[in-house]
């Protein structure tokens, strides 16, 4: 009996592995290290198959060069890799707040884009960031869009800080966000702009933004930064977003929706 299962258990748990191995290497954009190693050991490969001496001695000699190279170049993208995994990611349930909760997020962002009062909420998915949650201030609230205005709307002592939604609560308010690492933003966007792409590099989590001198409403995800979006369109993406954890503003849409690509939003990405 034990000899039927275990090579069943073997095989399903190698696949789960590499398939989630796969998923996270795409969201830290380190696919590209593994299409340059695997381009490599093609090279390789031929060379060996046709004996091609010369270029067989070239790459003997270059490999333990090309691999500290590598490890340089790809520093940031290997250490987000580690970070994921030390994160919890694999096992991690991916939960976010029902539409009536989300109706009311974006209503509070739409009351405030009006006044022109900034917003920063973070929405986290897969990636655990307790460490971000333990630096702000801890209110376990439920969601509410006067709850969000009241914090934003002056400049209270939380009003500078990233707003932590999750599990259907507000989790924490006053958090302070890693600032983006890329080195083509836009200079007209300000500190909270950066914080979301930071946010968004280095997790899963799904940021929200109201920018302060212009009132736009933007999303930032995925090391990108979906700028001016009207509030039909942050609604339906959120909904995507936090729903099926993975869907991408410019993936299909459905016929009766706006397209995110008609609207004046700016898309930054490394």
């Amino acid at each position: 009996m034990y000899d039927f299962i275990r090579p069943i258990l073997d095989v399903a748990l190698l696949a789960f592995l590499l398939y989630k191995g796969y998923e996270l290497l795409v969201k830290t954009q380190a696919l590209q290290l593994v299409k340059g190693a695997g381009f490599l050991a093609l090279v390789y490969g031929i060379a060996y198959l046709f004996r091609l001496t010369t270029l067989q001695w070239v790459l003997n000699i270059l490999g333990p060069g090309l691999f500290i190279v590598v490890a340089i170049v790809f520093q940031p993208e290997l250490r987000k890799l580690i970070m994921r995994l030390g994160q919890g990611e694999f096992f991690r349930p991916d939960t976010g707040p029902n539409i009536g909760q989300l109706e009311a997020v974006v209503t509070a962002a739409e009351l405030l884009s009006q006044k022109r009062r900034g917003m920063l909420i973070v929405f986290p998915r897969k990636i655990n960031i307790r460490n971000i949650i333990e630096m702000g201030t801890r209110l376990n609230a439920e969601i509410s869009s006067s709850l969000i205005v009241a914090v934003y709307e002056f400049d209270g002592p939380l009003h500078d800080g990233a707003m932590i939604i999750q599990s259907g609560k507000i989790v924490a308010a006053g958090c302070l966000l890693p600032l983006s690492e890329q080195q083509d933003i836009r200079r007209s966007f300000g500190t909270r702009h950066r914080a979301s792409l930071g946010m968004s590099e280095q997790s899963d989590a799904v940021v929200l933004i109201v920018s302060e001198e212009t009132g736009a409403i933007s999303i930032a995800f995925d090391s990108r930064l979906y700028y001016d979006l009207s509030t039909i369109e942050v609604s339906r993406k959120l909904r995507e977003l936090l729903d099926r954890g993975s869907l991408k503003l410019g993936d299909r849409e459905d016929a009766d929706s706006p397209s995110i690509n008609e609207g004046k939003g700016v898309l930054v990405e490394r």
